[in-house]
């Protein structure tokens, strides 16, 4: 009897499910979408209601083409691929090109690859959901036709190369990170004194410990003083006493979302590595469905952890939770991100133990008793001024789900108040309290932090833009697009000022901190500040957070069938394609142009712009007589930053540091970056070494190291065909230009001996047979 033929999406997830359903079915991996849209004229056919031309890739052949032989010879062809709308698109492209019926095709889902989950799945089929199918089809259309009527308007009205390109959700994230650099940049830091005293007194042991107290601030420094010197000679006495019960409850398990903030947080994973990891996870059997917005959890799954929080922890530890989504349109899968086996507490692959462990512990504390507390807070009234302290401690009195996992907080989070609060030593009414020193310390108010790639995904989540399966692919988008950079900042010192009263005679004292530090933050490029002032200017639908959240609910609508697909797109493709064309018709050219001021030796003006490369300052204009004077803006450097004073100091390059073997050495950037030019020849400099400051003695080691680096490398150059045969860390190839020709293996042993026609007719053969790409094994959008 022919065996069933089951697709899935992943080779790993087949192997998984062929294990658990034996002999009666072969299990075969598509390897992701086996069809895209065309790229000729959008791959759309605009005049009849939007339909699409779709092709199989070339590295999607083979795949197809095996799978075609394969179901012929199967009795009954089974779909299993991943229960979201791109999962079910996979499903109908797979029956559009085997020929099947999606109206009877047997399709199932499951949220855990377990056996009992992939036998009842195989219970209960059912057929290819094409509401969930329009959905995905409606996103894909709507966002193709966005970047295909986008870019060329780009293209047109900037002075930049033709690679520019502008994406539905993609511009919107870039607005959120541009809108939030220049609430950094536009904030005035604001001082005040904050008041702290420190006292003794005697803990329960009988022994003197120091606690402090915290009073109003002072938004000047001579009030701050003014109330110290009101504390001299005073007494301070305990005039209140309350001691307050209190709870911590645990958070949801994880969504998504969640799970990229969280590791992001705890383990410094980017939003793309997460996803890797978790999708190695799923597909080996380890945890549920990892692209989802739902919070709740199965019966099996309430009991297996009800089961293991008793016999780990003891039954006070548990406590049944049911979690509620705030987004009432949630539906990309049915339950949380959770482990499949609750009794598993780790994994054997190094690279998933952390994540694992992560969502273990987060599942475990969802469904355990709150945290209690016990906190006291003590007001001291000074004698002098009746002005009052208030000194507070807190009391871990059961440990409940703390036990296991604590939530962190994103940087925006934490307020300025905030800190870690201990116990204060007994304190009774009317107690007077010796004191230590009262310090008057000055801080600064603080701007929002940039964005982490956590907090733009949570920020996206709350402005009901994107879905699960978007956050990661939209973050990878923007920074590959160069629109926004991920990178530290350095931190700034900064001087601050303290009073101190102690021993009744007050003291002032300077001091200073490192602020502005940033690690792994988003920030936005010139250029995609620049297309970001653009898009709000002529496209201000698309750049609209509201417009593009209510596009997301009506791509809901469409898989819940409430919504014609061709009809909404309709909707937004008429009024969209009018604002086009109306750009490209009256849209002036945009450069970002900021006038910085006059160079003070020619007279002429100083504008900093972008240019066909990137960012630049530029000394004089077009139409002079003398042609003006281009420099390349520092990589930390923007646009709508830089001084006049910062832009004439770029103007050094290229600087001259000496002279080696009769040769002048000389530093400068170019389009690939800063390099050390001599004797004709170019040698790149490292990220560790600033072209402004480099000093003759570090060149020239430079210049050696590379220099016989390049010789060690070089078996052969023909000048005149500038051609080179050089060694590789993958073996010997040909260079000819800025091209790299891969040389055949059977001719590699005898490298040295192959002459010029040789070589030439290595380059024909690969220019006429070009190797093909690898297929990617990812979902493509």
């Amino acid at each position: 009897m022919a065996k069933n033929l089951l697709i899935v999406e992943s080779p790993a997830k087949a192997r998984t499910i062929e294990k658990i359903l034996g002999e009666d079915f072969e299990v075969r991996s598509c390897y992701g979408h086996i069809r895209d849209l065309e790229k000729e004229d959008m791959g759309i056919d605009l005049k009849n209601k939007y339909k699409p031309r779709y092709f199989v890739p070339d590295e999607k052949q083979k795949v197809v083409r095996e799978l075609k032989t394969i179901a012929k010879k199967s009795g009954e062809v089974w779909l299993a691929t991943d229960e979201d709308r791109e999962g079910e698109a996979i499903s109908w492209h797979l029956c559009e090109v085997l020929g099947l019926d999606p109206n009877t095709t047997k399709r199932i889902v499951f949220h855990e690859i377990t056996k009992p989950a992939i036998q009842s799945a195989v219970q209960h089929p059912r057929t290819v959901d094409m509401n969930l199918v329009n959905a995905q089809q409606a996103r894909r259309i709507l966002d193709r036709i966005v970047g295909f009527e986008l870019s060329p308007v780009l293209w047109r009205k900037m002075s930049m190369k033709n690679n520019l390109s502008a994406g539905r959700v993609q511009s919107v994230a870039v607005r959120i990170i541009a809108e939030r650099e220049r609430e950094i940049n536009a904030f005035a830091a604001v001082s005040t004194f904050r008041i702290e005293a420190l006292f003794t007194a005697k803990d329960i042991s009988g022994k003197n410990v120091v606690f402090s107290a915290e009073g109003r601030k002072f938004s000047r420094e001579a009030d701050a003083e003014e109330f110290l010197k009101s504390c001299t000679n005073a007494k301070f006495a305990v005039t209140d006493i309350q001691v307050r019960p209190g709870k911590k409850s645990p958070a949801a398990p994880f969504t998504t979302s969640t799970l990229q903030q969280e590791a992001s947080r705890k383990l410094g994973y980017s939003v793309s590595r997460t996803m890797v990891l978790a999708q190695k996870l799923y597909e080996s059997g380890q945890i549920t469905y990892m692209r989802t917005d739902s919070v709740s959890l199965s019966e099996t799954a309430m009991e297996n952890l009800k089961s293991e929080i008793s016999n780990k922890f003891g039954r006070p530890y548990y406590q049944q939770r049911a979690f509620k989504n705030k987004n009432e349109s949630a539906q990309e899968a049915h339950e949380a991100i959770r482990p499949t086996y609750m009794e598993n507490m780790s994994v054997e692959d190094a690279d998933c133990r952390r994540l694992y462990e992560l969502i273990w512990k987060r599942t475990m504390a969802s469904q355990m008793a709150d945290a209690e507390l016990e906190k006291t807070i003590a007001i001291i009234q000074i004698s002098t001024n009746k002005e009052e302290l208030k000194a507070s401690g807190e009391v871990l009195k059961f440990d409940g789900f703390l036990k296991v996992y604590r939530e962190d907080k994103d940087d925006d989070e934490i307020t300025e108040d905030e800190h870690q609060e201990g116990m204060l030593p007994p304190l009774g009414l009317n107690q007077l309290l010796p004191l230590a020193e009262i310090n008057a310390t000055e801080r600064f108010s603080r701007p929002l932090p940039r964005y982490t790639e956590a907090s733009l995904v949570k920020k996206l989540e709350e402005l009901g833009i994107g879905r699960p399966s978007t956050y990661a692919p939209t973050i990878s988008t923007i920074l590959k697009r160069g629109y926004v950079e991920k990178r530290d900042k350095e931190g700034m010192i900064r001087q601050f000022r303290i009073l101190k009263l102690k021993n009744n005679i007050i003291s002032k004292l300077g001091s200073q901190e490192t602020t502005g530090a940033e690690k792994s933050k988003l920030f936005p490029t010139d250029l995609g500040l620049v297309v970001t002032d653009f898009l709000k200017l002529y496209f201000d639908d698309i750049m609209d957070y509201h417009f593009t959240a209510r596009i997301e609910e009506e791509f809901d609508e469409v898989a819940n069938g409430k919504l014609a697909w061709n009809i909404m797109i309709d909707e937004f493709y008429l009024p969209f394609k009018k604002d086009v064309d109306n750009t490209i018709e009256k849209a002036e050219r945009i450069s970002g142009e900021r006038e910085l001021g006059i160079d003070p030796v020619t007279g002429k003006k100083v504008i900093a712009r972008m240019g066909r490369y990137g960012p630049m300052v530029q000394i004089g204009e077009q139409n002079d007589e003398e042609k003006p004077k281009f420099a390349k803006l520092k990589n930390t450097q923007s646009i709508e930053t830089i001084n006049l004073a910062e832009a004439m100091e770029l103007f050094r390059l290229p600087r001259i540091l000496g002279s080696f073997e009769a040769n002048e050495v000389s530093v400068n950037i170019g389009r690939f970056g800063p390099y050390i030019a001599h004797d004709k020849k170019f040698y790149s400099l490292g990220k560790e070494f600033d072209p402004y400051t480099i000093s003759f003695e570090e060149a020239t080691p430079i210049i050696v190291e590379k220099r016989v680096a390049k010789e060690q490398r070089t078996i052969k150059v023909f000048e005149k065909e500038k051609i080179q045969l050089l060694r590789g860390p993958y073996g010997p190839y040909i260079k000819q230009g800025l091209r790299n020709y891969k040389i055949p293996k059977e001719k590699q042993e005898h490298v040295e001996g192959l002459e010029l026609n040789e070589i030439k007719a290595i380059i024909e053969d690969v220019k006429a047979n070009p190797p093909k790409r690898v297929p990617r094994k990812k979902k493509s959008s």
